[in-house]
């Protein structure tokens, strides 16, 4: 814990990180993570713009899917802004309310990330061990509760850690370990008592990771129960199979979780660089990697999106046509 005197508390100035040892390579490191992020913005934008536009796919499984596109550009543009600051144009200092603010919307995020997993998860049971049930549970009116609440769940763990921490005191100029604000990386900063807000945070963690990927390891467990009822083995993949690309999200969302708390919790001599690195797997591979692996095992979704990409090729084609004729 720092220690502060009475001249050195608040305002408060963090700094934000660069990856240790590569901190001159900042401007070339920041091409490959500009590029992720377009990938991430572009991707989940196309996959929002596909379900708006096409009336077949307004169903459940698609819904959450939407739902997940969301909370993956909540991610990736609440991440971004510090992070090209401080690799582009090497700015670090970030004032403890923008510094709050960024630690409220990534961690709801975050917390809405693992719901809409969870409902997806539910989904999936549903649609699979009562398929005759499954228009009528999952209506649109239901579904349309179900994201409401994991909006307000996730907003309404992270205001009160919010306050707890603005009313902390810090000392002037701190160095974060990252490069954007999180939770536990804001709190070792302060120079008083940190129980309280340390125990609200594992609250937090325990009350929406821990229960969501429990209850996700519940659903599928039912799910393969049912799924061994089926005596014909070509029968049994097909259920499956709808399943892969939300088990492939969740693996993609939970792996670097876990093991980067597991990192601060008992391997205290752990190099920064992993930390550093599960972090960023954890906030940027998900947004980027989930509308790839949805487009590819999503036959519906598949058609649609090479449906308007030929529209925009024979579309130019056209134009480029009707340009060379009129001269």
């Amino acid at each position: 814990m720092p220690t502060c005197n009475k001249t050195d508390i608040s305002p408060a100035m963090f700094l934000l990180a660069a990856i240790p040892g590569l901190e001159a390579d900042g401007p070339w490191i920041s091409i490959p993570f500009s590029s992720l992020y377009l990938i991430a913005i572009l991707g989940n934008s196309l996959i929002l713009f596909v379900i708006k536009t096409q009336q077949n796919l307004h169903q459940p499984m698609y819904l959450f899917l939407s739902m997940l596109s969301v909370t993956d550009l909540g991610l990736s543009v609440s991440t971004l802004p510090t992070m090209l600051s401080v690799f582009v144009f090497n700015t670090r200092e970030i004032g403890i309310d923008v510094c709050l603010t960024q630690v409220f919307f990534i961690h709801t995020f975050s917390v809405m990330e693992s719901s809409v997993l969870l409902a997806m998860a539910f989904d999936r049971f549903v649609a699979i061990r009562h398929p005759l049930r499954y228009a009528s549970t999952l209506t649109s009116a239901r579904i349309g509760n179900i994201g409401l609440a994991i909006i307000i769940r996730g907003a309404g763990l992270h205001i009160p850690a919010v306050i707890l921490l603005k009313r902390l005191p810090y000392s002037k100029i701190q160095p974060l370990s990252y490069s954007y604000c999180l939770h536990p990386d804001v709190m070792k900063m302060t120079c008083a008592d940190t129980t309280p807000s340390s125990f609200y945070g594992l609250f937090i963690v325990l009350s929406s990771f821990g229960l969501d990927s429990v209850l996700i390891i519940l659903s599928y467990i039912m799910i393969f129960k049912t799924v061994q009822s089926i005596t014909s083995w070509q029968e049994r993949l097909k259920p499956l199979n709808t399943c892969v690309s939300h088990i492939c999200a969740t693996l993609l969302f939970y792996t670097p979780l876990i093991s980067l708390s597991m990192i601060h919790r008992f391997q205290t001599k752990a190099l920064p660089q992993s930390q550093i690195l599960l972090s960023y797997l954890h906030f940027l591979l998900p947004p980027v990697i989930n509308p790839i692996v949805y487009s590819i095992k999503t036959k519906e979704l598949r058609k649609r999106i090479m449906k308007i990409f030929q529209n925009y090729s024979t579309n130019r084609l056209q134009w480029g046509t009707e340009l060379v004729l009129s001269h």
